[in-house]
């Protein structure tokens, strides 16, 4: 009888021990969490615009990755109207480079990607243009993961200046329902940037602007 009492009451406390394990694991974030939370935020505070390049290649596994990102963004609707041309032709980047003066980084970059918008895949009225913010979220992701990359990149803009997008539908043979937004240049940074601090409190409001 006093074995089975014992027995009895050595395995309650061992219940009560595995109930408090368990809801000790599930209530306070796991360090391997912690960790990935404070990496993602420091990737986006110390994202810069990178401008010059190293001689060092960008193979086509880290473009790929660098693409995936940019199509795990959010997009009303779930359209996904983002697609994307990848430049990696010498000629084509120096000629970007030459023709539009903001873009001269082009020339020294490895690869440019040019973030496109489809406006046959969105919304119809008024609602079409929301292709340009899934394709501005697209952008940024990949700005972002090239940064977790070790990569340096700069958006460059195209759309809405009309000039620009006809310029950048003719060198890359664009059809009619496919619009240029922006051009993001990409390589291996050939120095260190340091992040400019954006912070400003006094552009927040609460509930109402007054």
């Amino acid at each position: 009888m006093k074995n089975s009492s014992f027995l009895i009451t050595l395995l309650a406390l061992a219940l009560v021990f595995v109930t408090y394990k368990w809801v000790d694991s599930t209530s306070v974030p796991s360090v391997t969490t912690v960790e990935a939370s404070s990496t993602t935020l420091e990737d986006i505070m110390t994202r810069t615009s990178v401008r010059s390049y190293s001689d060092r290649n960008v193979d086509s596994l880290t473009v790929d990755t660098l693409l995936r990102a940019a199509m795990a963004a959010p997009t009303a609707g779930n359209k996904q109207p983002w697609r994307f041309v990848v430049v990696n032709d010498t000629a084509s980047l120096n000629y970007i480079a030459s023709n539009f003066r903001s873009m001269k980084m082009a020339a020294e970059a490895k690869v440019a990607v040019v973030m496109c918008g489809d406006v046959t895949a969105t919304f119809e009225g008024e609602g079409r243009e929301y292709w340009v913010q899934d394709v501005s979220a697209a952008t940024e992701n990949l700005l972002l993961a090239a940064h977790t990359l070790g990569l340096g990149a700069v958006w460059c803009g195209i759309y809405p200046i009309s000039e620009r997008v006809s310029e950048f539908s003719a060198l890359l043979k664009l059809p009619e329902n496919i619009l240029p937004m922006a051009c993001v240049c990409i390589g291996y940074p050939a120095a260190e940037s340091t992040p400019k601090d954006k912070w400003e409190p006094e552009y927040i409001r609460y509930n109402t602007w007054q």
